[in-house]
């Protein structure tokens, strides 16, 4: 009885010590690529309710604000962040061009960010205070192009380009290196730009190159416009992309003519490869009632896990210090998407997944590791 008395103690006066950690989540909520950022939301905010508590009492809580995918937006909510609410760490954004406005903020201010989804190889150079829980660009257009030449030994490519977004550009030039490089030709490259809503005059021309290939790396919006203009234009070659059309607003868009579209992602939830992994997708299949965990939802949540951890580092010495060089020592962090290493560069080192749309469904391919 004694003993319980005194633990119960010992509880409550932890409870009284406990501080609020504020940790700030920068995502587009509304606006382009709103479905990325409420793809990632649900998975930060299921990690925050498995993992809230730090190992001394201290509570994280999220406090969330709305880039309306916007670069101005991006960069005055997290200055916002920094200066009223006194956050500790970041996460976000989703896009290369809207997480470097964060970056900015987050550098000059030597507040610790982690990217769920920002991909661009140049991303974090010369950048202290900010790292990623997802691959580089190069990395994800060099895997697909090894993929559809060695294992689908297709050998003549087209290349659609959204010259508007750093993403697509960056993706394009490393499927075209590993292409050739395999032996494989690159017929023509075209390009496009963002909020594009009629290519069937672009269709008609690629129609007349007879390609048995065409990577399209563009955001779900034109992707699955693409698709669907394609389709209707008798156009059938095999398409794929990169992980900008790892929603399933992709799906829902691209309807039927999504049929067989391959990409590539970081996550398959029918076969997740680690214990957090597997209790992540059930708390989430229940809450959402369904089957199968969202791609950038699980990279949502791998980045504040990366973060929890870090700051649980860093109970004794709470600072943004602390917490920054935590992250950069991660080393083969059992996440909810495999295994991750941060390096010191804050680059993250890890596989990558292809997938293919089949019956309205992602269907899972191939690993491709570093």
């Amino acid at each position: 009885m004694k003993k319980s008395i005194i633990f119960a103690n010992i509880l409550f006066a932890l409870s009284l010590n406990a501080a609020e950690v504020k940790l700030g989540v920068v995502l587009p909520l509304s606006g382009t690529t709103a479905a990325y950022g409420q793809s990632a939301l649900d998975g930060i905010k299921l990690a925050h309710s498995m993992q809230m508590d730090l190992k001394n009492g201290d509570k994280i809580k999220l406090v969330i604000i709305d880039t309306k995918a916007d670069k101005l937006e991006s960069f005055s909510g997290t200055q916002r962040l920094i200066s009223q609410e006194k956050v500790l760490g970041l996460i976000g954004e989703m896009v290369t061009a809207n997480t470097l406005q964060v970056m900015r903020v987050a550098e000059q201010n030597k507040i610790p960010l982690i990217a769920p989804a920002a991909t661009g190889d140049k991303l974090l150079e010369k950048k202290s205070y900010s790292s990623r829980v997802c691959f580089m660009d190069s990395f994800q257009g060099s895997s697909l192009a090894k993929y559809t030449n060695q294992t689908l030994d297709l050998k003549k490519a087209i290349i659609i380009t959204d010259q508007s977004t750093d993403y697509s550009l960056g993706l394009s030039r490393a499927f075209e290196q590993e292409f050739k490089a395999q032996g494989g030709t690159v017929l023509q490259k075209f390009t496009i730009n963002s909020g594009n809503k009629d290519f069937k005059a672009l269709i008609s021309q690629i129609k007349s190159f007879n390609a048995d290939f065409i990577y399209i790396p563009v955001y779900y919006n034109e992707a699955s416009l693409f698709v669907r203009q394609a389709k209707n234009a008798g156009l059938n070659t095999l398409m794929g992309s990169a992980d900008g059309v790892a929603d399933m607003a992709f799906i829902t868009l691209a309807g039927n003519a999504g049929e067989n579209f391959i990409f590539t992602d970081s996550f398959d939830s029918d076969n997740p490869s680690t214990q957090l992994g597997k209790e992540f997708t059930i708390l989430y299949n229940k809450e959402k009632n369904t089957k199968g965990v969202p791609n950038f939802t699980a990279m949502g949540a791998d980045a504040y896990f990366v973060m929890f951890e870090a700051m649980n580092t860093c109970t004794n010495t709470l600072t943004s210090e602390c917490i920054n060089n935590a992250i950069h020592k991660t080393q083969n962090f059992e996440g909810v998407t495999g295994k991750i290493s941060i390096d010191k560069s804050g680059n993250a080192i890890r596989s990558v997944v292809v997938k293919e749309i089949k019956n309205q469904k992602q269907s899972y391919k191939d690993t491709i590791n570093p």
